[in-house]
C-alpha cells in the first residue's frame, strides 16, 4: 500500500482537480451534494471559493434520507451553511418505504436519482461530490470482505439512467485524506456533523473503517484513484449511432485491447437497451469470444439484441424483452419532454402516445413500412411507434408529432470515459440535438 508524502494545502490542491474538469468563468451552476459532514462541508467551502472567483453560481443539495430523527436538524444545517456562503439551496427527501434489507444500497441509489432530477432541473452538468482518499482504501477494504463495492473515480456519469442523463460526478477531494480535511476546517473555526451511522457496524463501510483506524500505518493509506478512458474511449468513439441502436465495425472490435472491447460491449448493450442492470460479467465474456470470432451472432444481453454478420456489430433493442420488461407508454402534452423505454429522449409538438411498434406495423402507411426496410426485422418491433384511436405512426418521422433524440450513444461515450470535462459534457449534450 502507498504512503502519502506529505500534503499540499487542501483547498489548493482541490480548487486544481476543479480547475482541470470545469470550465472557467461564467456559466452553467455548479451543483454540490452537502450531507453536512466534514468531507462535503470542506469541498462545498472550497467551491464557494473557486465558483465566486469563476462568477458561476453554485447550489447545494442536501439529501435527507430519513434514517435519523436528527437529519431535519442537519438539513436546516445544511440550509444555513448554504445562505453563509451565498448558494443556492434545495432540501431533496427520499420519500416512500425504505427497504428492510439492502438499505445502504438502496439508499445510495435514491440520494443519486434525486440529486440528478435536481441537477437537470437546475441546469447544471455537474455534481460534485466529497469522496476522499479514506473512501478509496475503505472500498478497498470491503472488497477484501467480500462486498463489491467499486473504487470511486474522480469523474464519472451520474449511475443513474435516465435520470443522470447528461449528469457527471466530480470527486475532487480523492487524493486527500480525510483527517486534512478536518484539520483544515478546525483551523478555519468549522465544526460538522458526525454521523453515528458511520461508526455503525451493521454496515460494511463502518466495518471496513473500523478496520482501517487499526491498522498500523493507516494514518497514511492511501490508494490511487484510477478514470476510465485509454482504449475503451477510442473503441466507443468509433461506434455509430443509427435509428435502431448502435453499429461498430466487427473488424475494429477483433483487433481492440480485449478488456476495452469488453468494457465497450457490456457499455453499448445497455446504452441500447436503456436498462439498467449491466450484464453478468461471465455472460459478457461468452458473448465477446463470439463477437471476435467471424461467425454470424443473434444473441440477447441485458435486454439488448445483438446480431453481428461479418462486416459489423448492432446492439440494438431486444422487441421480446422490452414487452416482458413491460415498458410503459409515455404520455405527452404539447411542449412536454420526456424519456421513452431509456433509449429515446421525446419532445412532443403536441399531445402524443408514444408505445412499442410491436403488434402495430400492419396498421403502418406503405411508405412507413418501406422505411422499416433500413431495420433489421428482429428488432422492428421495438421501434417507438405514436399510437392514437386512428393510426400509428413511426416517432420522430413527419406527421408524427415527436421529435426523437437518440441516447444510445451519447450513453455509451460517457460509460466507457469519452468525456473527460464540463466542457465535454456540454459538447456531448449538444450532439444530441444535431
Amino acid at each position: 500500500m502507498r504512503r502519502l508524502t506529505p500534503e499540499a494545502d487542501p483547498a489548493a490542491r482541490a480548487e486544481g482537480r476543479l480547475d482541470a474538469r470545469l470550465d472557467a468563468g461564467p456559466g452553467a451552476p455548479l451543483a454540490i451534494a452537502l450531507s453536512g459532514g466534514g468531507d462535503s462541508l470542506a469541498l462545498t467551502l472550497i467551491a464557494a471559493d473557486w465558483a465566486r472567483r469563476q462568477a458561476r453560481p453554485l447550489l447545494v443539495f442536501t439529501v435527507d434520507h430519513g434514517l435519523s430523527p436528527s437529519s431535519p436538524d442537519w438539513t436546516r444545517t445544511c440550509a444555513q451553511t448554504a445562505q453563509r456562503i451565498g448558494a443556492g439551496f434545495r432540501a431533496l427527501t427520499w420519500e416512500g418505504p425504505h427497504p428492510q434489507t439492502g438499505l445502504p444500497a438502496a439508499a445510495r441509489q435514491a440520494r443519486h436519482r434525486l440529486l440528478a432530477d435536481a441537477a437537470r432541473a437546475a441546469g447544471a452538468r455537474v455534481i460534485l461530490m466529497g469522496h476522499t482518499a479514506d473512501d478509496l482504501a475503505e472500498a478497498e477494504v470491503m472488497r477484501t470482505m467480500g462486498g463489491t463495492t467499486p473504487s470511486p473515480r474522480e469523474w464519472t456519469p451520474s449511475p443513474v439512467w435516465p435520470e443522470g442523463r447528461g449528469v457527471f460526478l466530480l470527486r475532487p477531494l480523492l487524493g486527500i485524506r480525510r483527517s486534512d480535511l478536518r484539520a483544515w476546517l478546525a483551523a478555519r473555526g468549522e465544526s460538522w456533523i458526525e454521523d453515528p451511522a458511520n461508526s455503525d457496524v451493521r454496515f460494511a463501510r463502518s466495518r471496513a473503517r473500523l478496520a482501517l483506524s487499526g491498522e498500523p500505518g493507516s494514518e497514511d493509506l492511501h490508494l490511487p484513484f484510477r478514470d476510465a478512458g485509454g482504449a475503451a474511449a477510442a473503441l466507443s468513439a468509433e461506434v455509430q449511432s443509427v435509428s435502431f441502436g448502435l453499429v461498430l465495425d466487427r473488424g475494429r472490435f477483433r483487433t481492440a485491447d480485449r478488456g476495452a472491447a469488453i468494457q465497450v460491449a457490456g457499455a453499448a448493450c445497455l446504452a441500447a437497451a436503456g436498462s439498467a442492470k449491466p450484464p453478468r460479467s461471465a455472460a459478457l465474456g461468452a458473448l465477446c469470444e463470439r463477437l471476435s470470432g467471424t461467425g454470424a451472432v443473434h444473441a440477447t444481453l441485458a435486454g439488448a439484441l445483438i446480431l453481428a454478420d461479418g462486416a459489423r456489430i448492432l446492439w440494438t433493442r431486444s422487441p421480446g424483452e422490452a414487452r416482458r420488461s413491460g415498458v410503459v407508454d409515455l404520455e405527452l402534452e404539447a411542449g412536454e419532454t420526456g424519456v421513452f423505454d431509456g433509449r429515446f429522449e421525446v419532445v412532443a409538438n403536441r399531445s402524443a402516445r408514444v408505445s412499442l411498434l410491436a403488434g402495430r406495423m400492419s396498421r403502418l402507411e406503405p411508405q412507413a413500412r418501406a422505411a422499416l426496410a433500413a431495420a433489421p426485422a428482429p428488432c422492428r418491433g421495438a421501434l417507438p411507434a405514436v399510437v392514437s384511436e386512428g393510426e400509428v405512426r413511426l416517432a420522430g418521422t413527419p406527421g408524427s408529432g415527436v421529435q426523437l433524440r437518440p441516447l444510445a450513444r451519447a450513453r455509451l461515450v460517457a460509460a466507457c470515459g469519452g468525456v473527460a470535462t464540463e466542457a465535454g459534457a456540454a459538447a456531448l449534450e449538444a450532439s444530441l440535438r444535431d
